[in-house]
């Protein structure tokens, strides 16, 4: 992490940075938030964001939980690419090919190549916030703050196959104890709502430069969401 990311961590758990915010200048007020941190944490609190304390906050626990749960903006944009698909056969839709350019990849002319995380990292990008740069679905688990439990818009990893490196990547809308709801986009080759088994997910991540979500109840079902959909 570097400093401007360390701040955005640090703003998005409450900690006042002054009207500077994350400037990427680790002064006074940035080591007095660091401190503070690490003090909560249970770490050694020298003000230095060494590899415990940006390992720490890297990940989120519920106690630190600050926003009522609105819904994010990549998520509302999100929802209005519901029902667009890969263009038939040889056809390649310019809907889904601007996603992977959106993303950061505008030499992906295709839309037959995978492209679950471009849509994540394009709804991202639109949102105004940075995607993981990697189109490896399972690159967004180890990008922005890691969380307990899914929340609404959260980008959830999940694993695909037995592959180690395999996955899927999409934004939670719903939760029980079996499944985990999806708005992603190369859902069966299109953006759709879909259930997958709770047991396959790697990880659930939130923006750094986002205030974390408060607790909240996600819906149990889903109506129309699909299932045995295809991520490849």
């Amino acid at each position: 992490m570097d400093v401007a990311a360390i701040q955005r961590a640090l703003l998005a758990r409450g900690y006042d940075l002054g009207k500077s915010g994350a400037d990427g200048d680790a002064g006074p007020r940035t080591i007095a938030a660091v401190t503070a941190f690490q003090r909560s944490a249970g770490l050694v609190a020298d003000g230095i964001a060494g590899p415990k304390t940006q390992a720490a906050l890297q990940k989120a626990d519920i106690s630190e939980w600050r926003e009522a749960p609105e819904k994010p903006g990549w998520l509302v944009l999100a929802e209005g690419e519901l029902g667009v698909r890969e263009g038939a056969g040889a056809a390649n839709n310019p809907r889904v090919v601007k996603l992977f350019a959106d993303a950061g990849f505008s030499g992906i002319k295709q839309d037959s190549v995978a492209w679950c995380a471009a849509a994540v990292g394009a709804m991202l990008k639109r949102a105004g916030h940075a995607p993981s740069g990697s189109l490896a679905a399972r690159s967004y688990e180890s990008w922005g703050v890691g969380l307990k439990d899914p929340a609404l818009g959260a980008i959830a990893t999940k694993k695909r196959g037995n592959s180690s490196w395999q996955g899927h990547v999409g934004f939670v809308v719903g939760a029980n104890s079996s499944q985990i709801f999806l708005l992603g986009g190369n859902q069966g080759d299109a953006w759709s709502v879909a259930a997958f088994p709770r047991k396959e997910f790697t990880s659930f991540r939130w923006p750094t430069d986002v205030p974390l979500p408060a607790p909240h109840k996600l819906p149990t079902t889903i109506a129309g969401a699909r299932s045995g959909v295809s991520e490849a």
